[in-house]
């Protein structure tokens, strides 16, 4: 049987065994931010937890009032979907220990299956592979350890046995964790909570935060943030969080509030109980969620991220990390850039890769160059820095990459210019953007007119399959060549000419008059030439066609087409 002060024990050396381990658990989460650091928001959650439960000074507390002073605090500091998550397991394991004093093994399988009925009920849309399949595994396997014992100890260690066991298979279950070789942050979380609880049970020693910092894996140089390397689509900008303090006599279902926010955003979790309410959503409007919130209460602790920016910031971060494994030089970024002074009114800062679409860029007017693209997308600051030392009133920003333009946008309020920063997401509608823009009309008639010519060139890519994948009801094996147009994939080759000759055609219609083929790594002036010589009997005799060399990798060649 596990008595009150053992089950606090329990708490408290969890919350210091997952600070211990918070940054291998940041490190797992491959989903693109979505809200922040897994490791980092369990950590935080259940340290609330731990430090309401020492400040308890009833000598021989039941396990009931551990079990729900520690729901209440985990539920007033949870953050991210992570840590909610978390306070809605502790929460269902609260309700089922209501009235007991000591905890048997029947009764800890009946509170971790009811934890897991609390969170699986408050999530709208339930994905498995993730916490939730986790606790799922191990409130079942406890159920059936009982047939062969009630101790509470081998109870316990069934449950983490199955949760283990789960944890493997998440990759299975979720193909951006296999496609990244590892298993899922949140649900590693947990098995790390459940141990120090586990330890504890047995007899042994609470682990000290001091020991937490000692045991704490050291971050190795290069070490990488898993969520910065996938492209994964962020549907809304802002995680946002807070607690609503419900107002005296409030008989509105806290349903309602859910279903309001399930209109305006995805992620949604929104938790009560008699005093407060808990909500997690994310959105482009947390002006709205906020609202509707105080159609409840007051509101307190708000948190509003912005889960695009958290990205690029991680990217960076990578990005450093890795050039100082390389023993390459890591720049200072508490280097403060001081805004150039303006010598004309308009001026631009392009986003391009390969020394040639550089030159390219410079030549169209460019001021300023970021180096990047697929698979290589500047952080906000870079983007700054260029604006910031573009000579001019008026800045233009091309991002050129659909992956760019929402970090690209963090830097307008950054800025002490007036900055524009147009949706262009491919090279060729950077350079139809710049070919548009008129010295001498308004900013904003500039941005209309070049967001018009932007929208009218048609963007072919060949590149090739990095690894085997089902994508579009299409089988691709490595080493394919993939033919994109505007950004879709249209169809596979195994050659490289034969594909973007190919793609010229898709793309061309009656009215182009223009095809700029850029080509660039492992693709020579012969082999393009050859193309363009191959398209010429197919087109009309006034359609220009022009070779360019951009040097661009990824892409053997970028194809315009206007």
């Amino acid at each position: 049987m596990i008595n009150g002060k053992t089950l606090r024990d329990a708490f408290i050396s969890a919350a210091n065994h997952i600070t211990a381990n918070r940054q291998t658990v940041d490190e797992l989460n491959v989903f693109p931010v979505p809200d922040g650091d897994t490791g980092t928001n369990m950590s935080m959650s259940i340290s609330a937890a731990a430090r309401e439960l020492s400040l308890l000074t009833e000598l021989d507390p039941g396990v009931d009032k551990i079990a729900d002073t520690a729901a209440s605090a985990l539920l007033r500091g949870a953050r991210g979907n992570s840590g909610v998550i978390l306070s809605l397991l502790f929460r269902g394991f609260a309700r089922a220990l209501k009235g007991i004093n000591e905890m048997s093994g029947a009764n800890l399988a009946d509170a971790l299956a009811s934890g897991v009925d609390s969170a699986y009920k408050a999530v709208m849309k339930p994905t498995e592979g993730t916490i939730l399949t986790v606790s799922r595994v191990a409130a079942e396997t406890a159920k059936e350890a009982l047939r062969e014992t009630d101790d509470v100890i081998a109870v316990f260690e069934a449950a983490i046995d199955g949760g283990r066991q789960a944890l493997a298979q998440t990759p299975e279950l979720l193909p951006i964790l296999k496609k990244a070789g590892v298993v899922d942050a949140g649900g590693q979380g947990l098995i790390y909570i459940y141990d120090a609880m586990l330890a504890v049970f047995r007899g042994g020693d609470i682990i000290s935060s001091g020991a937490a910092e000692a045991v704490r894996p050291k971050a190795e140089a290069g070490g990488r943030n898993v969520s910065a390397e996938f492209e994964g689509e962020i549907t809304f900008t802002y995680c946002t969080e807070f607690i609503v303090k419900r107002n005296p006599g409030c008989v509105i279902n806290p349903l309602k509030l859910r279903a309001a926010l399930e209109s305006i955003g995805d992620s949604v979790v929104v938790v009560d109980d008699e005093r407060i309410i808990k909500v997690h959503v994310h959105t482009d409007s947390p002006n709205k969620a906020l609202g509707n919130g105080l159609k409840f209460g007051q509101l307190i602790n708000i948190k509003i991220d912005n889960m695009r920016d958290q990205h690029e910031q991680a990217a960076a971060e990578n990005a450093r990390a890795k050039a100082a494994e390389a023993g390459g030089a890591v720049e200072d970024d508490s280097a403060v850039t001081v805004p150039a002074a303006p010598e004309k009114q308009y001026g631009f800062v392009s986003v391009a890769a390969g020394a040639g679409l550089q030159e390219l860029f410079h030549d169209l007017g460019a001021d300023k160059i970021v180096n990047g693209g697929q698979t290589m997308n500047p952080c906000t600051e870079d983007i700054l820095k260029a604006i910031e030392e573009t000579p001019s009133e008026v800045v233009f920003v091309l991002p050129n990459n659909k992956n760019i333009i929402m970090a690209a946008e963090q830097a307008i309020p950054l800025s002490q210019k007036q900055v524009f920063v147009l949706h262009t997401h491919s090279i060729p509608m950077g350079m139809a953007a710049m070919l548009a823009f008129d010295p001498d009309i308004s900013p904003e008639e500039n941005v209309m007119a070049m967001r018009e010519a932007s929208l009218g060139v048609g963007t072919g890519q060949i590149t090739f399959a990095a690894r085997d994948s089902d994508f579009d009801n299409k089988k691709i094996k490595e080493g394919e060549i993939l033919a994109l147009e505007n950004g879709r994939l249209s169809f596979t080759e195994t050659n490289i000419i034969n594909a973007a000759f190919k793609l010229v055609r898709s793309l061309y219609k009656k009215d182009s008059s223009f095809i700029t083929l850029i080509y660039g790594e492992g693709v020579t002036q012969e082999q393009a030439d050859a193309l363009a010589q191959a398209i010429r009997p197919k087109v009309s005799k006034e359609t220009e066609i022009a070779v360019v060399y951009g040097g661009q990798p990824v892409y053997y060649f970028i194809i315009s087409v206007e």
